[in-house]
């Protein structure tokens, strides 16, 4: 599958960490959050010497912007010659990982966490070149489902403390809500993974998000208790709001990187409106630029803001569906801006004959229904502050009805609530 990333992106990023070494850059982006060797990690992966994982759970049939941080890190640690391996969760995505959770994750049968898996391959081929020798995708569930459990508890039970785990942070959010004994063996699930990975592949360094932490200090453990050897573990920052708040959140859910749950619009859109306080922090944890034109961004104030957004915006669209994508994306946003301008390129939501009572829909339904508000509640005080327009028109009465034969008539109409959402209605 075509790569997204640019051969000039990733040409300028090698001849920068040529000089500079890969893990400075990763600092000097604010990606690194903790190491358990710092000294082995940069000497490893600045020398292109590590293999290293990370673990992805098939929980839906798409990465989402969750998911988008690792992928970047994982593309800038290849290009600097280090080896990855994605570990898609076959095995611990039947059990669910606690971290980040206050209620257990649902539970998923086979048959959907293999086409989940299958999913995530075509989605990570934009970003990791998996040719002979480059990198491979491997799935737990080839050894941890043929586990048996007695034999799991004398090899690696013995291991681990339960006082240490019941202490690690991904465990005491739950207590209060009850943990499963199910949730409670995924630590030992995952620090089995990089033993597994250590023996099979040579897999020396574990990466991932900062709230896996005490789940990658067990697998290290595991490979020093069993084999005597060392591995080493580091964690990225989450990519939060200036509020501390995770990113990727939309009135529909998650941000998804499949156009078919989140369109290209969308997904530009997100990160065109992104608040001021975050956009030079998300060009540096998530772009390729260089990190000299950022600091000339950096000087950026006020509404000369918007310059950077759109950069971000273009550039995180490009990587996930393409320049081509990502210019319609664009154009589409500007001419909107502009004045209302139609555009192609606009998010469109369909209506079919049940949706309309009596030939009409009301305003507040018509605004849930295309995804411009999550409640009728929402809605309704949109509509009442006025905040919602129909092809350019300011609607103030929550009771206002657009017939069938209004939008028939016109082939289309464009509903915009408050300055940056606008949807493109049709039957």
């Amino acid at each position: 599958m075509e790569s997204y990333i640019s051969a000039v992106s990733t040409t300028a990023f090698k001849e920068r960490i040529e000089i500079m070494g890969v893990y400075e850059e990763l600092q000097a982006r604010g990606l690194i959050a903790q190491v358990t060797d710092e000294d082995e990690i940069r000497e490893l992966i600045n020398t292109g010497k590590a293999t290293f994982y990370i673990g992805f759970d098939p929980t839906a049939d798409s990465l989402h912007v969750g998911h988008f941080m690792a992928l970047c890190l994982m593309k800038r640690l290849q290009l600097a010659g280090n080896r990855p391996i994605v570990l898609v969760g076959g095995g611990t995505g039947m059990i669910g990982d606690p971290s980040g959770r206050t209620d257990m994750r649902q539970m998923l049968t086979k048959e959907t966490i293999e086409h989940n898996c299958e999913c995530f391959r075509k989605q990570m081929s934009k970003f990791i070149d998996f040719s002979e020798g480059k990198a491979i995708m491997v799935n737990n569930a080839d050894w941890l489902l043929d586990l048996n459990y007695v034999e799991l508890l004398r090899e690696v039970g013995a291991h681990f403390s339960v006082n240490r785990m019941l202490a690690a942070e991904c465990y005491k959010q739950r207590m209060e809500r009850g943990l499963s004994f199910l949730e409670f063996n995924y630590m030992i699930m995952q620090s089995y993974d990089f033993y597994a990975l250590y023996q099979k592949y040579g897999c020396n360094m574990q990466f991932g998000g900062d709230d896996q932490w005490s789940n990658m200090l067990g697998g290290t453990e595991l490979i020093r208790r069993k084999l005597g050897k060392d591995a080493y573990a580091m964690t990225i920052n989450l990519l939060l709001t200036s509020e501390g708040k995770k990113m990727g959140k939309t009135q529909k859910g998650a941000l998804w990187l499949d156009a078919e749950k989140t369109s290209p619009y969308e997904f530009y859109q997100y990160w065109r409106n992104i608040g001021d306080a975050d956009v030079i922090k998300c060009i540096k944890m998530i772009t390729f630029l260089p990190l000299e034109e950022i600091a000339e961004l950096e000087k950026l104030e006020g509404a000369d803001l918007n310059k950077a957004k759109e950069i971000l915006a273009f550039e995180t669209t490009k990587m996930i569906h393409g320049e081509e994508a990502a210019e319609k994306a664009q154009q589409a946003a500007r001419a909107l801006f502009a004045g209302g301008a139609d555009s192609d390129n606009i998010p469109t939501t369909v209506l079919a004959d049940d949706d309309f009572t009596d030939g009409g829909i009301n305003i507040v339904d018509l605004l849930v229904k295309a995804s411009l508000a999550p409640s009728k509640s929402e809605a309704r005080r949109n509509v009442t502050q006025g905040g919602v327009t129909v092809d350019g028109e300011k609607i103030g009465d929550p009771a206002y009805l657009i017939t069938k034969d209004d939008i028939a008539s016109k082939g289309e109409i464009v509903v915009k609530r408050g300055k940056k959402s606008f949807r493109k209605i049709k039957i």
